[in-house]
C-alpha cells in the first residue's frame, strides 16, 4: 500500500454533511484554513441545516442540496467543483426503518455510493473515504471482537446495504485504481443526533414523561463513541490513512442496552432534578425487532497504532454532555420531531413488532 499525503488538498466534497456525524465533520474541517468544503445533502428527515447553524457560505464553504443517487446532478457537481477528496456520510441509517421499508436503503446506501464512486473515478479524485459501520460484521455474540479482516455477515437490510457499499468501494480500488479508504465505526452519540436513535430517543421520552421502551431483554451489547472522538478518527484517516485500507473506529468499551438506559436514568435524574427510581420504573420491555443482533464488537488496533488515535471521552462523561445539550436545546428537538416522526414512533414503539 502507498501512503498519500493530502496536505495539498483544497477542495473537499462532503456527502451527507448536514447529518449528525457529517455536520460535526464539516465543522472540524472548516477549522483547517486550507480546505474548501462543498457540503452535498438531500436534507431528508435526519439532515438539518440547523446542525450547521452559524456557518456562512463563502470562499471556504458551499452548501448544495441534492441526491447522491442523481447521476446527472452528481456528475455536473464533480465537473463544477473539481473536488480532490470525497468523504461520504450520506446514508439511510436506522435499522428499524430498513426493516419496514428496505428499498430506500439500497437506493441511497448502495446505488448512491456507486454514483459517487463513478464520479470520483471520472474526475480524478485523489482520495475517496466511505463511512461505514460495525454492523457489516454482523452478530458476534460468541466470537472475539472483529478486526478489519473479519468476514462480513450483515443481518439487517441496513447493514447489507452498507456492506454492499464497502464491496463497491474496494472494487473501484482494485479495478480502476481509485484511491479509497473505509472507516467502520461503532455506535455514535452526542449533540444533534436525530431522536430515532437509542440515546436521544430515551432522553426525549424522559423529558416528555413517556415510557422507555426497550427491545427484548435489553441484553444486546454495543460499543459507544462520543461523536467528536469519531470525527477526530475520520479526520486522521482522511489525512494520513493508507490507500486501500479499512479502519475500525471503536472504544472497545461494551455496554448492554439496559445498562445504557440505567445510566441515562441516573444522569437525567442528576441533571434535571428527577427521581431516578421513578425513571427506571418507566423502562418497558417490548417485543424484539426481527433479526436483532445480540452483540457488535470490534478491535481498533490498526487506527490506534498506525494513526496514533485514541478516544478521549469516557462513556459516562460523554453521556452527561449529551444529556445537558438536549436539556438546553428544546427548540432543536421540537423542530426535528414532526408529526411524521410521531407517526413512525407510534408504528414501531407503541404497536412494536407484535
Amino acid at each position: 500500500m502507498t501512503r498519500r499525503s493530502v496536505s495539498n488538498i483544497k477542495r473537499l466534497l462532503v456527502a451527507g454533511g448536514c447529518g449528525f456525524i457529517g455536520s460535526r465533520f464539516v465543522r472540524s474541517m472548516l477549522e483547517r484554513a486550507e480546505w474548501r468544503v462543498i457540503n452535498l445533502d438531500k436534507l431528508t428527515y435526519a439532515g438539518n441545516l440547523e446542525n450547521l447553524k452559524g456557518i456562512v457560505e463563502g470562499d471556504h464553504y458551499r452548501f448544495v442540496r441534492g441526491d447522491i443517487g442523481d447521476r446527472t446532478f452528481v456528475d455536473e457537481l464533480y465537473d463544477k467543483e473539481r473536488p480532490t477528496a470525497v468523504v461520504n456520510f450520506a446514508a439511510e441509517s436506522h435499522v428499524d426503518r430498513s426493516i419496514l421499508d428496505p428499498a430506500p436503503f439500497f437506493e441511497t446506501n448502495t446505488i448512491g455510493v456507486q454514483v459517487l464512486l463513478e464520479g470520483a473515478r471520472k474526475h480524478g479524485v485523489e482520495r475517496f473515504l466511505q463511512v461505514s459501520t460495525d454492523e457489516v460484521y454482523g452478530d458476534v455474540e460468541k466470537m472475539e471482537p472483529c478486526d478489519e479482516e473479519h468476514r462480513l455477515a450483515p443481518s439487517s437490510p441496513y447493514a447489507a446495504s452498507k456492506a454492499s457499499a464497502d464491496h463497491l468501494t474496494l472494487s473501484y480500488k482494485r479495478t480502476y485504481g481509485l484511491p479509497v479508504l473505509i472507516v467502520r465505526s461503532c455506535n455514535n452519540y452526542g449533540p444533534y443526533q436525530f431522536p430515532e436513535k437509542l440515546i436521544p430517543f430515551m432522553i426525549g421520552n424522559v423529558m416528555r414523561g413517556e415510557d422507555l421502551p426497550l427491545y427484548g431483554d435489553g441484553m444486546q451489547r454495543r460499543e459507544w463513541i462520543f461523536v467528536e472522538d469519531c470525527v477526530d478518527a475520520i479526520c486522521r484517516v482522511l489525512e494520513r490513512g493508507e490507500d486501500g485500507e479499512i479502519y475500525n473506529i471503536s472504544t472497545e468499551d461494551e455496554h448492554t442496552n439496559l445498562a445504557v438506559i440505567d445510566l441515562l436514568c441516573k444522569l437525567m435524574a442528576d441533571e434535571a432534578s428527577m427521581n431516578v427510581a421513578s425513571l427506571r420504573n418507566r423502562i418497558q420491555f417490548i417485543g424484539d425487532r426481527p433479526g436483532h443482533d445480540r452483540r457488535y464488537a470490534t478491535r481498533a488496533k490498526k487506527i490506534r497504532e498506525k494513526l496514533t488515535w485514541n478516544p478521549l471521552v469516557t462513556f459516562e462523561v460523554g453521556l452527561r454532555k449529551t444529556i445537558r445539550w438536549y436539556l438546553t436545546n428544546h427548540e432543536w428537538v421540537e423542530s426535528v420531531t414532526s408529526g411524521a416522526y410521531r407517526d413512525y414512533y407510534d408504528a414501531v414503539y407503541v404497536r412494536s413488532w407484535g
